[in-house]
């Protein structure tokens, strides 16, 4: 079937779709990396520059495209873009590479599905902003499964402590992903979201590598191909392919609708941890990520 044939309702929930797949398919790439045998495995801060510095050329290219009859940027809004960058893409990703080190891939992307409940947190303790019921709704089955996850992890892997300090990193790249979205929206507004991305980007991957090069020697790029491939499947499978995907997606069927679909990416990252990292499941943790879905749910609906 041709797609350009398809309406613009059925292409945007396709698109959906195959963003969806590709976010929740790095914690499984990254996870895949690490498993590389080496005399020492890949650091976090190398993966992750590795990551950044591969995806820049389809950035550049987007923020040249989009820049071409804009208006110039100011100097504030540059600062912002600075401060975006640094909070939003470089500070939450390295809080999640680093945190996949210790905890599985399945918890991992349930604890960062907390980003919608944690952007109305931030509203009504920085903003004045109300509490609604439904929202109070979505924080106590939004924690509550990420209660009962946690207690599948802590079972079968019976490292208490790794557990504890993976679940306080990756939360930590939830808080910082939901700051960046709770200060974006006037700057998307101002520049366009094609734009905006595209230059938070180039700002989070200049402040990877100014972090690579302070705390890493150059020989660390000697990796094994292996390594390699799975940077490059991280990089276009679940990097600049789902980005794109996900900003067509609400370009057609709206953000809503959009965030509704993506709610089927832990959902896929527990499936995938099974299938191809042998992560164990149980029913405390389909009972928590049922939790956590009606959570994001609950926030999408009042959305």
């Amino acid at each position: 079937m041709n797609w350009k044939h398809w309406s613009p309702d059925r292409l945007g929930v396709v698109l959906a779709v195959l963003a969806a797949f590709g976010f929740s398919f790095k914690a499984i790439l990254i996870k895949l990396a690490y498993a590389v045998p080496m005399a020492v495995p890949v650091h976090p801060v190398t993966l992750l520059s590795l990551r950044m510095t591969l995806s820049l050329p389809a950035f550049l290219w987007v923020a040249w495209r989009a820049g071409r009859s804009a208006p110039p940027l100011s100097r504030r809004d540059w600062a912002a873009l600075l401060a975006l960058g640094l909070v939003g893409y470089y500070g939450a990703s390295l809080f999640d590479f680093l945190g996949l080190q210790y905890i599985s891939a399945g918890l991992e992307r349930l604890i960062l599905f907390t980003y919608p409940t944690l952007t109305i947190l931030i509203g009504v303790v920085f903003l004045g902003k109300t509490l609604q019921r439904n929202e109070l709704l979505a924080l106590l089955f939004s924690y509550l499964g990420i209660g009962l996850a946690f207690a599948h992890d802590l079972e079968f892997s019976g490292e208490t402590r790794a557990v504890l300090v993976g679940g306080l990193l990756v939360f930590a790249s939830s808080l910082t992903y939901a700051l960046y979205l709770s200060g974006s929206a006037p700057m998307i507004k101002r520049l366009g979201s094609a734009r905006f991305t595209a230059l938070v980007m180039i700002v989070a991957t200049l402040a990877a590598q100014a972090h690579f090069f302070v705390a890493q020697p150059l020989e660390a790029y000697r990796l094994p191909a292996r390594t390699y491939a799975y940077v490059a499947a991280i990089v276009a499978f679940s990097t600049v392919m789902p980005m794109f995907m996900q900003s067509a997606s609400i370009a057609r069927i709206g953000p809503a609708r959009s965030v509704l679909i993506g709610t089927i990416g832990p959902v896929l990252t527990i499936f995938f941890g099974w299938w191809i990292l042998g992560e164990p499941m149980s029913l405390a943790q389909m009972a928590g990520t049922g939790l956590v879905l009606a959570g994001v749910l609950l926030v999408s609906r009042r959305s």
